[in-house]
């Protein structure tokens, strides 16, 4: 690795940041001017109730602060990658190696992302008009739809039929039954993106994830999509900047189903198609959006099957409120735990 192949990394990064950082000033006017956050405070739990812990924990800030803050995010790395595509295709030989969006690394990723980001958008809108959003069925489906396409491409396209497996020198070989895989792994971490609940927790947790897929896809030699991941870290940095508390807009479905379904994408690549163990250390380097399904989940059987709660709420970093951590030492705790977490993911990956 060469010290521009590092410059590769952090100028997209930098770029990103500089971009989320330059845009949100105009988004905070627009969002606050015409009020783009929920008309009316209050939750509904997955068991169709009144979600009474949460709207008692959050009935100040449920309304009054602007959903659509993941524009920043997606909103930053579309101008980078605008940016730099064309000051390589205007400086031949000078800047080109800058330009990051390429049909062999970062096309399915890329478009992921975008095509998430838009269909969240479109849930966002919904929601600060007061009505319900897009049902979750729907956006199940949606995810489900987008992650189809993406594992066709890779099965179809790149010759993709296998994972990797922790402890094992030789991928798991699935054969066809790598789409249905690569499905239900979308959806569930999708289902994690349910950890944007307090302010500066999920863009904390996706900046260390994408941080690390950065540094794994380096150190594999694809640096396209390192240089993707570290350009969606460096928005979400920028997001962090205005969301920690008091948050001036929450990151909402048009950053968490972008982000999910492009880190999806991301996992993928730079597991066996990168030589690499990308899937092996996905449920590490995401541990929190594991712990908050898993917590969900369990919440769910309990009430189901027992009658009873387990948690005082769910998702688990709402139960740590209602038990008297202060918001802020939720979300540091959480930093502390992600930033670990990918660290050790990272090791592991590149053993």
């Amino acid at each position: 690795m060469t010290t521009i192949d590092v410059m590769r990394i952090f100028v997209p990064a930098t770029i990103s940041f500089l971009f989320g950082i330059g845009m949100t000033p105009f988004l905070n006017h627009f969002l606050y001017k015409y009020k783009m956050w929920k008309p009316k405070a209050g939750k509904i739990a997955m068991d169709g109730t009144p979600a009474e812990t949460f709207n008692q924990l959050h009935k100040a800030t449920d309304t009054g602060t602007p959903r659509f803050g993941g524009v920043v995010v997606w909103g930053s790395v579309l101008l980078t990658a605008l940016l730099l595509s064309v000051v390589s295709t205007l400086f031949p030989g000078t800047f080109d190696g800058l330009a990051f969006i390429s049909r062999g690394q970062t096309w399915v990723p890329f478009a992921a992302l975008l095509v998430g980001s838009l269909v969240g958008l479109i849930d966002d809108f919904y929601e600060v008009h007061g009505k319900k959003g897009l049902h979750l069925r729907v956006r199940l489906c949606v995810v489900a739809l987008i992650a189809l396409l993406c594992a066709w491409w890779f099965y179809s396209k790149l010759g993709v039929s296998s994972v990797s497996v922790p402890f094992s020198p030789a991928p798991l070989q699935l054969g066809i039954w790598f789409i249905p895989f690569f499905i239900l792994v979308a959806l569930f971490i999708y289902a994690g993106g349910v950890i944007d609940g307090i302010d500066g927790l999920a863009g904390g947790t996706f900046a260390a994830i994408f941080a690390a897929y950065a540094g794994i896809a380096f150190f594999q030699d694809q640096l396209d999509i390192a240089a993707l991941s570290a350009a969606i870290s460096g928005g979400l940095l920028a997001f962090l900047w205005f969301n920690i508390p008091p948050a001036r807009y929450y990151l909402s479905e048009t950053g968490t189903m972008g982000l999910t379904m492009g880190l999806t994408v991301i996992a993928f690549l730079t597991d066996v198609l990168g030589g690499g163990k990308g899937i092996t250390v996905l449920p590490i380097i995401g541990v929190l959006l594991v712990i908050t399904v898993f917590a969900n989940i369990i919440q769910i059987l309990s009430k189901k099957l027992l009658h009873r709660k387990i948690f005082r709420i769910a998702p688990l970093h709402h139960h740590f409120e209602a038990i008297g951590w202060p918001s802020y030492k939720v979300t540091m705790r959480y930093w502390v735990v992600g930033v670990l977490a990918a660290i050790i993911g990272m090791t592991i990956a590149l053993l």
